[in-house]
């Protein structure tokens, strides 16, 4: 596949994410809940999580913003979803470094369509919108230590 089609690919799964968000809403009221802002570009993202025995059980994602934070959060959902905390948490530190351009590509990581993100990297200042909901939900476990 040639990289235009890759780029084209890449975008229409960003699209879908942001127009139909995958674990849209809330939690109940015992869920881990943190929420964070990007005030440069007005994103705000409020990440609710269900962790029983070290096992992410739940994910879901409000807020509102550009569609690379809101996809970013569908994005996020979809892949912590059913993992262990430690994997979770392993999986934004890849998600980062891929955003900040310290690293080129997922090796064996399956992050869903996280992938599709990664030519986020070459727009500094939309790294903030893309790594938002993976900040949040980094936050929100610690906090629940």
């Amino acid at each position: 596949m040639s990289f235009n089609n890759l780029d084209s690919l890449y975008r229409q799964v960003i699209m879908d994410h942001y127009k139909n968000p995958r674990n849209h809403g809330a939690l109940p009221e015992n869920a881990l809940t943190l929420e964070m802002n990007n005030p440069t570009c007005g994103d705000r993202i409020e990440v609710h999580l269900m962790i029983e025995d070290d096992l992410i059980k739940d994910v879901k994602f409000e807020g509102e913003g550009c569609s690379i934070s809101l996809a970013s959060a569908s994005m996020m959902t979809e892949a912590i979803k059913g993992q262990k905390l430690e994997n979770a948490l392993a999986m934004s530190e890849t998600f980062s470094k891929l955003m900040l351009g310290e690293i080129d590509e997922l090796s064996d990581e399956d992050m869903g369509d996280a992938e599709a993100l990664q030519g986020v990297s070459k727009f500094p200042a939309r790294i903030k919108c893309a790594t938002l909901a993976w900040k949040a939900m980094e936050k929100a476990t610690n906090q629940g230590e």
